[in-house]
């Protein structure tokens, strides 16, 4: 997929986001091991998804080529245990990365016990990283640090925004990124790159995060065989 450019320091490769300026590659919200919490509950899904994912993000890097790759949070599923496929998965999946570029994980409300895995392949995991004017963090809670008063972009995962546009009877489910403000601060949502997670529906659902006010008035860019900026989610509901 082409590079989609947001601004003069963005772009859109696929569900991640480019920082051109900072040779950053940032990948939202993969949540490895959701096949086995969902095949715990019953639920049959064959665990294929892990090889594509990889195959995925093959693709991307090679079109980015970054320095730096930042996991923005949720890496693992599971809240208060490290399965025996998150724990393998994690680890295959750092060492893919290590190769390509340097590698950071951001916190996320899931990756409470990430820690350990992480520390196997000596990855640093921090709660937030500041690179010139933006600020990387999970997003399910408010910053109140410096790096955070002082940058003049947010950069976020968490949410898993996607959108719903009907056509006739039909509705559709596109995975999207919202671009809009936090007060006087840009901000940027990206999607969950989890094939499992369909996303919430920017137009019906509810965010959790304190860092989304006014939903109505972000820009929203759908990721299917391309890019596309559609304009406001008010213009769509």
């Amino acid at each position: 997929m082409e590079p989609y450019k947001v601004d003069e320091e963005v772009e859109i490769i696929d569900l991640t986001l480019h920082l051109k300026k900072h040779q950053t590659l940032v990948i939202g919200d993969l949540h490895i091991g959701m096949e086995e919490a969902l095949n715990k509950q019953g639920v049959l899904i064959p665990r294929f998804q892990f090889k594509e994912l990889l195959v995925r993000l093959e693709k991307i890097i090679s079109t980015a080529k970054p320095k730096n790759i930042i996991l923005i949070g949720d890496v693992k599923h599971e809240f208060g245990v490290i399965t025996e496929t998150e724990w393998r998965n994690i680890v295959c999946l750092i060492d893919f990365l290590k190769e390509k570029a340097i590698v950071e994980i951001i916190k996320g409300n899931h990756d409470a016990i990430v820690l350990p895995i992480a520390a196997k392949r000596n990855i640093l995991v921090k709660d937030h990283i500041k690179m010139g004017d933006f600020y990387l963090c999970h997003g399910h809670k408010l910053p109140t640090d410096s790096d955070f008063k002082e940058a003049k972009t947010i950069i976020m995962g968490h949410e898993h925004p996607a959108i719903g546009l009907q056509d006739g009877p039909r509705r559709e489910m596109y995975k999207c990124f919202l671009v809009g403000k936090y007060k006087r601060k840009n901000l940027i949502i990206l999607p969950s790159l989890s094939t499992l997670s369909e996303g919430t529906d920017v137009t019906k659902e509810q965010f959790l995060s304190p860092l989304i006010k006014n939903i109505k008035d972000f820009k929203f860019y759908i990721v299917s065989d391309k890019v596309y900026e559609f304009g406001k989610v008010k213009d769509v509901m």
